[in-house]
């Protein structure tokens, strides 16, 4: 994908936004595995995709630029599901809201402080999301997030480089 928008009411399947390079994806409810996968940016464009509920394993994998929104809407309480979020992630980054343990996480991220252009972006992409799906936008935005960015832009140079 290079432009445009998706609307999804409902569930997505696997490898949703794979190489996605523009363009905006919003989906009302789950996606499958290896979401976001390899995501990056051309020239101007940033692709964004918002997930109303949860991911399963692999969730933002190699991703190279980018920004997802994972919104966790159905768990209640409960943790998202994904294990090795983020894993080979080299730029971009993901915004989770609700619950989720280190343990989740790929050793190529970390949780990073907020700071007043996430929570723009977050305004105005949640925003639309709200008013597509209809949410009600500060109760969604008052949940806790987090931030996750890549700690190397060269996750595995020494394995293939020397």
């Amino acid at each position: 994908m290079d432009d445009g928008e998706i609307v999804v009411h409902g569930r997505a399947g696997d490898v949703v936004a794979m190489s996605m390079r523009g363009g905006r994806i919003l989906i009302r409810d789950d996606v499958g595995y290896r979401t976001a996968i390899h995501m990056k940016e051309y020239r101007d464009k940033v692709p964004v995709l918002v997930i109303g509920g949860t991911a399963q394993d692999f969730f933002g994998e190699y991703m190279a630029r980018g920004r997802v929104i994972l919104l966790g809407l159905n768990l209640a309480d409960k943790p998202h599901r994904a294990r090795y979020i983020g894993t080979g992630m080299h730029g971009g980054i993901m915004y989770i809201r609700g619950k989720v343990e280190n343990w989740q996480f790929g050793k190529e991220v970390g949780v990073v402080e907020m700071e007043d252009e996430d929570w723009k972006l977050l305004e105005k992409h949640v925003g639309d999301f709200c008013k597509q799906f209809n949410f009600e936008k500060d109760e969604v935005l008052g949940g806790k997030f987090l931030k996750l960015k890549p700690v190397t832009k060269r996750p595995y140079g020494k394995i293939y480089a020397y």
